[in-house]
């Protein structure tokens, strides 16, 4: 299916064609761009806003309610403390009354008797006016927040009062006059009456107004009746009426019936009602006719004195009638302010919940649409993150890494079900997560098609390169020509290299080595094998190698590693240095330290070279131009081998770590070298003149760190300085002594190795050995190195004739040979042949559409 372009621009835009997409440069994302927010983030934004601006107008109109509600219940507030006011009212109005009187007595008399007397008479009143007082005080302390009007009002109040307590110590000596002290009582009167009209609930509660005025007007009516009484208690007391007593009863007088009016104005038609049977009652009668008897009739003739203790008791009774009415109209006022309030406070509570109300339902279902959108798309970016980061990722690992048949990779289903646009997006994503893993699942069956290509043309090459080496040892053990055996030992290294290069091959294509070991195998044969398989193995030194084994199974895919550490090692580092190997053995497992003093690699490189060693990259162009880290890396990972490079002065260390499960315990001494299977074979051109592995012994001279084995020199060990080293010609401290005949050639130890890499001469069993004669020694006798640092063979050195000392001939009997012996052999010869070309020619179950080289299926 055709999944690019159009070819044909379209006819809008000439330059573009319709399948083009522009893509977006990373930028950093900015708070101050709308389209840069979240989904969160705006769907937040538009149920916020209208929020806020109904949240605005919802608060004026409840700072408007409770503002009035506030004020309603100040209002009541004020309006019940009225009681307390006109009970103090009352009872300054009864001390100034009596006051009044006593100070008449004493201007008249003047005796200390009478002084006494007025003291007695006040004093009750005195504690009763206190005692209201302090009631008031108690009273007012809750209207500590109320407004400024009402705190002022009552300051002066109260500073009135204090004049009133300060001036009753000037009554008994009648030092001041009688309207100065008077004068205190009637300030303090009305600084409380003033406070008594304080409370004002606002223009919009008329009816509340008018409740106020009613009982301020009739507590003036009240104050101007005591006012009255006292003016006639005064003058009972002196005997007659002062100058101006009659004008100022004629002006209080007419105060009160203007006050009187302004009540029955102001007052409902109960309280009217109620006033008028207050005053037809016989006290207030007998009070009012007792009062008209001191109304003067505009002659010459003054009104009569009234008794004072008679005016006393009637007018107290009247006062007392007033007093009654008085609470009774405060109370209807007190009543009404509540009722107000109580009303006031439940609109603003049911306003306020209606609000709330409403507030709540639009934001719960604004929140209800904005989280099923902001879900859907929540699940919508985690389903394409998850595909994109983790599961696309996960499938197509799966299908790299696969080793046999392709796996099915099943496709979730889109986590949104929704019919809107946003459950189209999410089945979007879903079909081309589907196509992605189709894809990657053709690409895989290709992938494995070329993998068993390269696994078919590598196990054809191999056995190629196996016959060549089985080849080039019957060469070099029948050439006694030094030259031409230094010829086949390069060659026998070119094959070694082109088997490893094979199995580079088979590694690339995700296939295990074939050569293997059933026995476990010296580490240190293990690093000597690795040597041996690179092409400048002169310049590798075995300085410490800790006496391990390798289990057999790993043994030739461990080789293969550190030949490929090895070929880096040499490769990029001058010809003149050495590369040194060390192992030994650490916390259970062993670690090997290959160091060079190369070109090394730059942080940034080294740092990638690590990455690859650690995580296996997969296979592609790129692992083909560096074969070696990508062998290296898989190999690793296969046998859980941990390598890291690091840099060391001007060249590199590459440190292997193996782990407890890759050691082995030593195996049992058979005689026997261990068996592999085809092509385990290494070249014995990697042991020229002493290159073998050190045995571990008593610790002598530390090599390296503190966790290094220290080693003695084993038997037969060669100064490094005396190894051949690519570039120069070894110079050996005395010219060699090269043997005249073959019986003065020393026989060498055979290696503690066990010679597993060495090419041996056949086994006591095989048929050269049979005739009875001594088999010859396991390793080749030498008679030093050449100029070029290869082994000198001995002509003849391998001869029992030569090597042993002359016997008496013995008479040869003459033995025909078995013939079912020869027929076995003959048989064995043929089995062997039939077993080689079956290797040889093993076939390989191909991938569909792939053709051998002879074109067959």
């Amino acid at each position: 299916m055709d999944a690019g372009p159009d070819p044909t621009p379209s006819a809008e835009s000439p330059g573009r064609n319709r399948f083009d997409e522009r893509v977006v440069p990373h930028r950093r994302r900015s708070p101050l761009r709308l389209r840069d927010w979240r989904m969160r983030t705006k769907l937040a934004t538009v149920l916020v806003i209208p929020s806020v601006a109904f949240l605005v107008l919802a608060g004026v109109q409840t700072a408007a309610l409770v503002g009035r509600t506030t004020a309603l219940n100040d209002f009541a507030r004020q309006v019940g403390i009225g009681q307390q006011i006109t009970t103090a009212v009352d009872r300054l109005q009864q001390e100034r009354d009596r006051t009044a009187g006593e100070l008449a007595a004493l201007r008249r008399a003047g005796s200390a008797a009478e002084r006494d007397a007025a003291l007695v008479a006040l004093r009750p009143l005195h504690a009763a006016t206190d005692t209201a007082f302090g009631a008031l005080r108690e009273a007012a302390g809750p209207l500590a927040d109320a407004d400024a009007a009402w705190q002022v009002a009552y300051a002066e109040a109260v500073e009135a009062y204090d004049q009133v307590v300060y001036i009753r110590s000037a009554v008994p000596p009648a030092v001041l006059s009688s309207d100065t002290i008077l004068g205190n009582y009637h300030r303090a009167v009305e600084a409380l009456l003033g406070l008594l009209a304080e409370p004002s609930p606002g223009p919009e509660r008329p009816e509340l107004t008018d409740a106020v005025l009613r009982y301020v007007q009739l507590a003036r009516v009240k104050e101007l009746s005591s006012r009255i009484r006292g003016q006639l208690y005064a003058a009972g007391r002196a005997g007659r009426y002062g100058l101006e007593d009659q004008v100022n009863l004629t002006d209080l007088r007419a105060q009160q019936l203007a006050a009187l009016g302004a009540f029955r104005v102001a007052a409902t038609t109960a309280q009217i009602q109620a006033y008028d049977r207050t005053s037809r009652t016989g006290a207030f009668v007998d009070a009012t006719r007792l009062e008209e008897k001191s109304i003067s009739t505009g002659g010459t003739v003054l009104p009569a004195v009234l008794p004072a203790d008679q005016w006393w008791t009637a007018s107290e009774q009247r006062q007392e009638l007033l007093r009654q009415l008085e609470e009774r109209v405060l109370d209807d006022a007190v009543v009404r302010a509540d009722e107000v309030s109580g009303d006031q406070l439940r609109t603003t509570l049911l306003v306020l919940g209606g609000i709330v109300v409403v507030l709540a339902l639009a934001v719960l279902l604004a929140v209800l649409v904005g989280r099923s959108i902001a879900n859907s798309m929540q699940r919508l970016r985690d389903q394409a993150l998850r595909i994109a980061q983790v599961e696309l990722p996960h499938a197509l690992k799966r299908l790299r890494t696969v080793d046999g048949g392709v796996p099915t990779i099943d496709v979730p289903p889109a986590v949104v079900r929704s019919l809107d646009e946003i459950g189209e997006l999410a089945e979007a994503f879903v079909a081309v997560h589907r196509s992605a893993v189709s894809v990657a699942v053709e690409q895989a069956e290709t992938r494995r098609t070329v993998n068993a290509m390269f696994v078919n043309l590598a196990r054809r090459s191999q056995v190629l390169v196996e016959r060549q080496l089985e080849l080039l040892d019957d060469l070099e053990r029948e050439e006694a020509d030094p030259d031409q055996l230094e010829n086949l030992f390069k060659l026998d290294h070119l094959a070694a290299r082109m088997r490893r290069n094979d199995e580079s091959l088979l590694v690339l294509a995700g296939t295990e080595s074939t050569r293997r070991w059933n026995r476990p195998v010296r580490l240190g044969a293990v690093l000597l094998a690795a040597s041996a398989e690179i092409e400048q193995y002169q310049r590798v030194r075995h300085e410490s190698v800790a006496d391990l084994y390798l289990v057999g199974h790993a043994v030739g895919e461990l080789v293969h590693l550190v030949a490929e550490l090895l070929e880096n090692a040499t490769a990029f580092s001058r010809p003149d240095t050495l590369v040194r190997v060390t192992a030994w053995a650490e916390g259970g497992g062993a670690v090997v330290e290959i160091a060079d003093a190369g070109l090394g690699m730059s942080p940034t490189a080294l740092a990638q070279a690590n990455a690859v060693l650690a995580e296996p990259p997969v296979a592609d162009v790129a692992a083909v131009e560096r074969m070696g880290h990508f062998v290296v890396s898989h190999l690793a990972a296969r046998h859980g081998v941990g390598v890291r490079l690091a840099a060391q002065g001007q060249g590199l260390v590459a440190r292997l770590t193996l782990p407890a499960t890759l050691l082995a315990p030593a195996p049992e001494p058979d005689g026997a070298p261990p068996t592999g299977s085809s092509g385990s074979r290494v070249s014995a051109s990697v042991a020229p003149a002493g290159l073998t592995s050190r045995p571990v012994g008593p610790p002598s001279v530390a090599v390296g760190p503190s966790s290094r084995p220290a080693v003695w020199p084993g038997p037969g060990a060669v100064d490094p300085a005396e190894l051949p080293v690519a570039g120069r010609r070894p110079v050996p401290s005395s010219p060699p002594e090269l043997p005249a005949r073959a019986e003065q050639v020393r026989t060498p130890v055979p290696a503690a190795d066990g010679g597993w890499w060495s090419r041996q001469g056949p086994a006591p069993s095989s048929p050269a050995t049979l005739g009875g004669s001594t088999p010859p020694p396991l390793v080749p006798v030498t008679g030093g190195t050449n100029d070029r640092g290869l082994p000198v063979r001995v002509p003849m050195a391998q001869l029992t004739s030569v090597t042993e000392p002359a016997r008496p001939p013995a008479a040869r009997v003459r033995e025909d040979p078995d013939p079912e012996a020869v027929g076995g052999m003959l048989s064995r010869l043929y089995s062997g042949v039939r077993r080689a070309e079956a290797e040889e020619t093993t076939e390989l179950i191909l991938p569909p559409g792939v053709r051998s080289e002879g074109g067959r299926q």
